[in-house]
């Protein structure tokens, strides 16, 4: 069965996950998370890729990003995969795959589910059980974006720019989003969007996304709920 299209536009957003193979550890202590972040910011500037959000969990990486064209995304992703997989292998005596197949992306409205996005994307930490709010994680774009942190890798999205035009005041609301968190619903339908490759947003976007790419975008799962731990 050939494998689903990911959907690209130029200039829109695009939310990337990827995890370790069969779940396992991808980072094992705080000089990977250094490594990995060095190589991502290398192929996000090499590939013109800006980079508005991410978060580097143990054995996943989510990454919210706008890639220039239908290429980029990918280029940016083997890059630090050529870099970061062959480290860790030295560095730990192993061997094989690190990741478990090709990383996972869904086109994302601006409009409807950007900052929902980027929300979800810095609070993977809390439901993830590695601390009680966003900013007790340290590999997280949450430092910058609702602390002011300076971090060279990210590149600030105009709808999150539009939240004010004061950066503290910019920051105070966007911290106030993070701490509201998103609602079981909005975590399904991102979950759902980035598992099946489907783009999120209204029927209106996705209609525009077929026109202009001339492909079916498809559906993300149906069926009844998932269970949630």
């Amino acid at each position: 069965m050939p494998r689903k299209p990911r959907f690209y536009l130029p200039g829109y957003p695009v939310h990337i996950v990827q995890r370790g193979h069969n779940q396992d550890k991808v980072f094992f202590a705080k000089e990977d998370y250094l490594a990995y972040l060095d190589w991502l910011q290398e192929g996000s500037e090499w590939y013109e890729v800006p980079i508005h959000a991410y978060v580097l969990l143990p054995n996943r990486i989510h990454i919210l990003c706008s890639p220039p064209d239908k290429e980029a995304a990918s280029r940016m992703m083997q890059y630090q995969g050529r870099r970061y997989v062959p480290y860790v292998n030295a560095t730990y005596g192993m061997t094989g795959t690190l990741w478990q197949g090709r990383y996972k992306a869904s086109l994302i409205d601006p409009d409807t589910w950007l900052l929902p996005t980027m929300v979800y994307i810095e609070t993977q930490s809390i439901r993830s059980g590695l601390g009680k709010s966003a900013g007790a994680w340290k590999w997280s774009s949450y430092h910058h974006n609702a602390r002011g942190k300076t971090d060279p890798l990210i590149t600030p999205q105009e709808h999150y720019l539009a939240l004010a035009r004061s950066g503290r005041k910019r920051l105070e609301k966007y911290d106030a989003l993070v701490k509201a968190g998103v609602t079981p619903q909005q975590i399904r339908d991102i979950e759902d969007a980035w598992q099946t490759g489907t783009p999120i947003g209204p029927d209106s976007f996705k209609r525009m996304v077929e026109r202009r790419l001339k492909l079916k975008v498809g559906h993300p799962r149906r069926g009844r709920p998932r269970k949630t731990a």
